[in-house]
């Protein structure tokens, strides 16, 4: 439930703009092929974290506390949401630890983001756009730069499925964030929908999960699957009878399904039938010996910020076990 002031984004502007022009004076490990503006930038590391949110954070958190120097690509406009990920697409976060006032979802970004800075992680605002794990040291690839990593943590998130119709979109005229909402479980206690009732879109378990869940808070229930009408009271045809009628309503909630985004991985990890990295159980291992995965890419179950940055920690861990190991049978890493 997020609106971003014009000096909010102005900031986020800037900031990103910043760092990109004084990245590649104090990048770690950096050559350069040419002198020209537009060459590739080569940087060597031994931890290099994608994503943004909790899980990516924590892991930089935990790495650069062990001095491990990690690079972490944080995105821009990444499968259309801003650094941060899903977080900065809501208002009040209240479920997340530390925080008894509860806190906007922008500014606790901005907090992990600080604190991951704090410890020496060196964050660009670029998205990788391929990757090459068939040899070590792994490669990973933006627009600009080649990053040669010796551990790799993908926590690039997943990104809720929304339908497209009158009204359930952002800005003028939209209710999302604003009534329409792709999480009971982040949402549903929220003052606008207590006592109110409400709508889930959705035919699957999920979706009756959530309609369970909601009942706790709104007056009452209704699954649909129709996908029609707006917020304040929703248009809803039979697609049987080919009747309409009209249900008044202060809240709907999709439940149809997320998308991991592993599409630039390429096939080269293991993903499950809906496209999540598959991990070994209890840790955050991937098929590829090296590369870790952490938060929702990997978590198509809870998808709370909170276990995602449990399982950032994860990562960090398992990847400095991993660079121990290989530190051990190899000699001491670049």
């Amino acid at each position: 439930m997020c609106w971003i002031s014009v000096s909010q984004l102005k900031s986020l502007l800037s900031r990103a703009g910043g760092f990109l022009l004084g990245s590649a004076l104090n990048a770690p490990s950096l050559t350069s092929s040419s002198s020209s503006p537009a060459a590739m930038e080569t940087h060597k590391t031994k931890v290099c974290i994608v994503g943004s949110g909790p899980a990516a954070h924590t892991a930089a958190i935990y790495a650069a506390r062990a001095e491990l120097k990690p690079l972490l690509f944080e995105g821009w406009m990444a499968n259309d949401i801003a650094p941060g990920g899903q977080l900065t697409t809501t208002t009040d976060v209240e479920n997340f630890p530390g925080f008894p006032e509860g806190i906007l979802g922008i500014d606790i970004v901005e907090k992990f983001r600080k604190q991951s800075e704090r410890f020496g992680t060196k964050i660009f605002t670029e998205t990788v756009n391929k990757v090459d794990f068939s040899s070590k040291p792994f490669k990973l690839f933006t627009d600009s730069r080649t990053v040669l990593a010796d551990a790799v943590i993908i926590s690039t998130g997943a990104v809720a499925k929304r339908l497209s119709f009158a009204g359930s979109g952002e800005g003028a005229g939209g209710f999302w964030n604003r009534g329409i909402s792709a999480c009971a479980v982040c949402d549903g206690a929220a003052p606008i929908f207590r006592n109110k009732p409400l709508v889930v879109i959705g035919g699957g378990d999920s979706a009756m999960e959530e309609a369970n869940f909601l009942t706790k808070y709104g007056s009452k229930a209704y699954g649909d699957e129709s996908g029609k009408g707006v917020l304040g009271g929703l248009k809803v045809k039979n697609v049987v009878t080919g009747d309409v009628s009209d249900l008044k309503v202060s809240g709907l909630f999709f439940a149809i399904g997320h998308e991991p985004a592993t599409k630039f991985l390429d096939g080269q990890l293991e993903v499950d039938e809906d496209g999540y990295v598959v991990t070994k159980p209890g840790t955050t291992k991937t098929s590829v010996v090296g590369v870790f995965a952490a938060g929702d890419v990997q978590d198509k179950k809870y998808r709370q910020a909170i276990t995602a940055a449990g399982t950032g920690c994860m990562a960090a861990l398992d990847a400095e076990h991993y660079l121990q190991e290989i530190g051990s049978q190899e000699g001491k890493s670049d």
